[in-house]
């Protein structure tokens, strides 16, 4: 039944033929495509993730009617029903559209032609019939049989993805997973889908569980609950957690009794799904495998670069770019070029960029390849800048593609002598492992960066537990020099530092507290900062 509410929130359904296909996005599904309805003359735009349908596909979609402030009236899709056509033409557009291998138009107008109506009958159900079209040989027929089989089994998921309300985005990822099986998998164990599927978490898996009516207290939902946690306690940047405050908190998430968490929690650590460091009872951590083995082989990987002597040998220490350099600067070049492996940080104000400088011509004198990174745009730009070399973002530096991960790995290492990275406390585990593992052992690594800023959005306080670990090179960079010294945030960004309290000034100061009880006049303030005061305290 059609219906032409303008309201939105009313769900709509309309039935047609997919005349035109505008835009296909063949990864994830997303089409915008023209739909011909009986009785209409102008074509219904409708748009969803609808993989696995072609032009002459005979459908019943469900939804609501929108404005596109660019495109128009859309009847944005929910839910859609695909069924097969029924007339001749119908049947020949369909299979001429390229969803069955071995079958484009040509070979459709033949065998439409032939079978006319009883066409997809012969193709599902006595595909050697097909022999009799002139053109169509052994192989091709096996070929469109085995393409219209994986047809019918994309068909069926997009289905039985819909029942459980699973985003049918999701499709092509899962069948590519588990191909003919996918219903048989999920079924069995619907909680396969968060850990197989990236972007199905353990939320969708475990309403879909639900749906199929799945025992609550199974190991298998235990067992994705407590990845789950494990997951959320990786996104608050911790890389372990304790194994009983796991269990508690699992067993809330998923109201089931601590005795059964801690029973599956055991029975994980038995099977690797997760893994535990015994330092004592109480004491257990447990660890995600990706951010263990992330954490062991980025110790492992400075290990080997420390080892490893350097390709070139360095003969000139001076520098010549006129800057008079402190005594600890030029420790710091000096340790650079001597050093397999080193951090350089210091608080601001301290002449950390400055100091970059010197090693970078340092290095260029002596006709080092130098490669510099940062792990965001902006401090790339930044390094560019100061050193008059260019300079990428770390993702950029690996060559990074959002579907094949890094193309820059062990197997395909990075080209030069040095590699220096600006802003490392912003690094988090799973980056460094990648970004070392991509370096060549016999390449220099200088890490530079504020120790004190507060440490990376991902897992891990990675520059501060490689000082700590004290098996690599460390220069820290102390004084305040004159130009830094006038600001007032500099100067208390390191009494804070040093865990004294700040000092607040009335006048002339770039550092001010102001006081605001009323939430709403705290806001109202900020934003006024932000689009007036500040900018034209800068500007004068």
């Amino acid at each position: 039944m059609f219906y032409s509410s303008e309201r939105s929130d009313i769900i709509n359904s309309i039935s047609g033929i997919v005349e035109r296909i505008t835009y296909k996005n063949t990864e994830d599904g997303f089409m915008v495509i023209k739909i011909k309805t009986k009785g209409n003359r102008q074509m219904i735009t409708s748009t969803r993730y609808m993989w696995g349908l072609y032009q002459g596909s005979v459908v019943r979609l469900y939804g609501s009617w929108e404005e596109d402030k660019k495109y128009g009236r859309q009847f944005k899709v929910s839910k859609y029903e695909e069924m097969l056509p029924a007339t001749v033409y119908g049947i020949e557009k369909y299979l001429g559209s390229g969803l069955i291998e071995g079958i484009g138009p040509s070979f459709a107008k033949k065998i439409v032609k032939y079978f006319k109506e009883n066409t997809l009958n012969v193709i599902e159900n006595q595909p050697e019939k097909l022999s009799a079209v002139e053109g169509l040989g052994q192989k091709k027929i096996d070929r469109i049989k085995k393409s219209w089989e994986e047809h019918k089994s994309i068909k069926k998921l997009m289905v039985f993805l819909q029942e459980l309300e699973i985003n049918t985005y999701f499709a092509p990822k899962i069948y590519k997973q588990y191909g003919s099986e996918s219903i048989q998998k999920i079924t069995e164990n619907p909680y396969c889908l968060a850990d197989d599927i990236y972007g199905i978490g353990f939320v969708t898996a475990d309403a879909a569980a639900r749906r199929l009516e799945k025992d609550s207290e199974s190991y298998v939902r235990c067992r994705s609950g407590i990845i789950y946690v494990l997951n959320l306690e990786v996104n608050r940047d911790h890389c372990y957690h304790n194994f009983f405050d796991i269990v508690r908190k699992t067993s809330k998430k998923l109201d089931i009794e601590e005795a059964k968490i801690v029973m599956s929690e055991d029975n994980m650590i038995y099977e690797n799904d997760i893994i535990a460091e015994n330092r004592n009872q109480d004491d257990m951590r447990v660890y995600l495998p990706s951010v263990f083995y992330s954490e062991n082989d980025t110790a492992e990987l400075i290990r080997t670069i420390m080892k490893t002597k350097a390709k070139k040998k360095i003969c000139y220490y001076d520098i010549n770019s006129g800057i008079e350099y402190d005594e600890i600067q030029k420790h710091s070049i000096k340790c650079a070029v001597e050093s397999k492996f080193m951090v350089l940080t210091g608080g601001p104000g301290t002449g950390k960029t400055t100091t970059i400088r010197g090693i970078i011509e340092c290095f260029v004198r002596n006709k080092l390849k130098v490669l510099l990174a940062a792990p965001t745009g902006r401090a790339a730009k930044r390094i560019s800048e100061t050193s008059g070399l260019e300079a990428k973002t770390i993702h950029r530096l690996l060559e990074c593609k959002s579907a094949e991960g890094f193309a820059k790995n062990e197997d395909n290492k990075l080209e030069g002598d040095v590699i220096i990275i600006d802003e490392s406390s912003m690094i988090d585990i799973f980056l460094m492992y990648n970004l070392l593992k991509a370096i060549p052992p016999e390449m220099k690594v200088i890490l530079a960066g504020d120790a004190n800023q507060l440490p990376s959005v991902g897992p891990g306080n990675v520059l501060n537990d490689i000082i700590r670990s004290k098996t690599v090179s460390v220069i820290k960079l102390e004084k305040i020099y004159r130009q830094a010294g006038k600001s007032d945030i500099i100067k208390n960004a390191h009494r804070i530092n040093c865990g004294e309290y700040p000092v607040f000034k009335k006048n002339n100061t770039d550092f001010f507290f102001i006081e605001e009880n009323d939430v709403n006049k705290a806001a109202e303030t900020v934003a006024d900062l932000c689009s007036r005061r500040l900018p034209g305290y800068f500007i004068m």
